[in-house]
């Protein structure tokens, strides 16, 4: 089955959510990129930082490996979005890459 968690930022705690994970995709807003979404596989990364209470996926994924020793396969959702105040409805351009991204994601769940 599917399970789904909302986070404000990742944190070392995700890593266990992680490691009890067959296949993990993390979704998020981007103001990169000149489609309505990005698609890409990600690796365990090791990083060091200041705190572990804003973590890349990537560094979520190494200390899964490093505290569990599970590597589940892990890709990175990357929608496009234009308004990053608090509180900002979303515009009608946010809408519509949403929908394709979600439209994405449903037929690549289907097809595993």
């Amino acid at each position: 089955g599917l399970a789904f968690d909302t986070n404000y930022q990742l944190n070392a705690e995700d890593a266990l959510a992680v490691a009890e994970s067959r296949t993990i995709v993390f979704v998020d807003a981007t103001g990169e990129g000149g489609g309505p979404f990005s698609f890409r596989e990600l690796k365990p990364q090791k990083e060091i930082a200041f705190s572990t209470h804003a973590m890349s996926p990537e560094s979520v994924l190494a200390l899964a490996d490093e505290l569990y020793g599970e590597k589940p396969p892990a890709w990175m959702l990357a929608i496009r979005g234009q308004a990053w105040e608090p509180n900002e409805t979303p515009t009608p351009a946010a809408l519509s890459h949403l929908a394709a991204a979600l439209d994405f994601l449903r037929a690549w769940l289907r097809g595993m």
